[in-house]
């Protein structure tokens, strides 16, 4: 995943761009950068931020910078922002999102043009560079973001900071993630999370549209290009998942969100009869507290942590980047409260079950420390595809899910004519999977949130919602 901060105004921004965008670390933490339009021409700095918080990286940085107009940037793939030259004039570029067709891109523009781009490792091309490439082919940024968007297979939003201290921003053209912009007394800011500027001061103006593309300038923003006439389907991890609590998007605060989550999970399982005699709710940390908090408000079960997260050491949840040290690290950081744990029956509330290596090894680790029952509820359906739009849940086998791996298991390739069923908690075959997957897990119950369910928490338009990761849907 990313997430970007930007802001021009009438006075020294880059403050407010190193906070706004350190206030997106929870969504990547693979590189940071911030590039500012400084009385000198750009100045950018980037910097690996897979040991090191990003604020920790640029603190000196910034004190050698000031500019009235600033980006910056966490990622989890390319460096960025990037400096590019061209007939449409010098500019920074940061963008998030995923490309699925990025060699054919690069073949289309090297094969038409003649370009060349900047070889990674691994043969990689850096996705802002295409991007960027796609926009210089157009007379305008108007219409070469408009054709990026056409050409991408994917999913893109875009921030732009141009030679005339100017911002420009560009919505995913299916709105799967958010863009919002900020106002103060002096200027604006363009942000993934709305937290991120509320805290420096800055009030709710504005949320683009599906594709929609906004200049903005210290006095004001102005649209250049209208939402597209489209359903938005906006990323429902949001909520459940990666979102900060703080932040809302279409309106729907995340924390809030969460709780109803919970309790409408709660109300479930008192419907079916089932995990009633428990002794304490918990949440798997960090993102799924709030779920067991609704859970636990609504079925009057005292909620507690029977272990916490050694967090002073290893910050942030999905760090690093190696699958087996992270495992590893996930292990080494569970610190067990005994007297919550042993002899209980305890129920917990996880935002996710994707691949099922952390949660067995939870699993096992509270029944090391005395736990009597286990019983897990997962906040979303169960995970059947690959995300191909963010880089949530990206697979490179659909295998590497257990929902579908298990599938596999019990009736091999002819299971995949009966992903709806395996879906659906209420068929022999929901429940055969659920049964199928607590038993590898050792748990002693598992039930998922239905997709209904979900929808209903997050209260839009469930036209308006991704659901691709959990029924296929496009």
């Amino acid at each position: 995943m990313g997430g970007f901060f930007g802001a021009v105004s009438k006075r020294d921004v880059i403050l407010d761009v190193f906070f706004g965008t350190d206030y997106h670390s929870h969504l990547g933490t693979l590189r940071g950068g911030i590039a500012a339009l400084t009385d000198n021409g750009f100045d950018r700095h980037i910097h690996n931020i897979e040991n090191t918080p990003f604020r920790t990286k640029f603190e000196s940085d910034i004190n050698g910078i000031s500019g009235k107009a600033c980006i910056g940037c966490i990622c989890d793939t390319d460096p960025q922002p990037i400096l590019i030259y061209s007939h449409l004039g010098t500019y920074a570029i940061s963008i998030i999102g995923v490309i699925n067709n990025l060699q054919e891109l690069t073949k289309e523009i090297i094969n038409n043009s003649a370009s060349h781009f900047g070889g990674m490792s691994g043969g990689r091309i850096n996705t802002s560079e295409l991007t960027a490439a796609l926009i210089n082919s157009k007379e305008s940024f108007v219409e070469g973001i408009k054709y990026a968007h056409e050409k991408i297979d994917g999913s893109v939003s875009i921030l732009i900071l141009t030679d005339k201290h100017e911002i420009i921003t560009a919505r995913d053209k299916y709105g799967r993630l958010p863009v919002l912009i900020g106002k103060d007394g002096d200027g604006y800011c363009v942000s993934f999370e709305s937290f991120a500027y509320e805290k420096l001061g800055y009030k709710d103006e504005y949320e683009l549209g599906c594709g929609e593309i906004v200049k903005v300038t210290a006095d004001k923003y102005e649209t250049l290009y209208k939402p597209r006439k489209c359903k938005k389907r906006i990323c429902a991890f949001l909520w459940t998942y990666y979102g900060y609590p703080n932040s809302h998007y279409e309106g729907v605060n995340v924390e809030v969100m969460r709780y109803r989550n919970g309790e409408i999970i709660a109300r479930t399982d008192k419907e079916k009869n089932i995990a009633q005699n428990i002794d304490y709710v918990c949440g798997v940390p960090d993102s799924g507290l709030p779920h067991a908090i609704g859970y636990a408000n609504e079925s009057h079960i005292p909620f507690a942590r029977p272990f916490v997260k050694y967090t002073p050491t290893w910050p942030r949840s999905f760090m690093p980047t190696n699958q087996n040290v992270r495992n590893q690290v996930a292990k080494m950081k569970l610190i067990p409260v005994t007297e919550l744990i042993n002899g209980k029956k305890l129920l917990f509330v996880d935002d996710s079950i994707v691949r099922g290596t952390q949660l067995r090894e939870t699993v096992e680790f509270l029944y090391d420390n005395g736990a009597k029952e286990v019983h897990m509820r997962s906040a979303c359906p169960p995970i059947m595809f690959g995300c191909k739009y963010l880089n949530f849940s990206a697979s490179t086998s659909e295998l590497e899910l257990i929902a579908r791996r298990t599938i596999l298991e019990l009736e091999g390739q002819e299971g995949e004519k009966y992903i709806d069923e395996y879906i659906d908690p209420e068929t022999e075959r929901g429940k055969k999977l659920r049964d199928t997957i607590a038993e590898k897990l050792k748990l002693d119950s598992l039930e998922y949130q239905t997709l209904d369910g979900l929808i209903k928490a997050i209260g839009l338009d469930e036209n308006e919602i991704c659901t691709y990761c959990w029924n296929g849907r496009e």
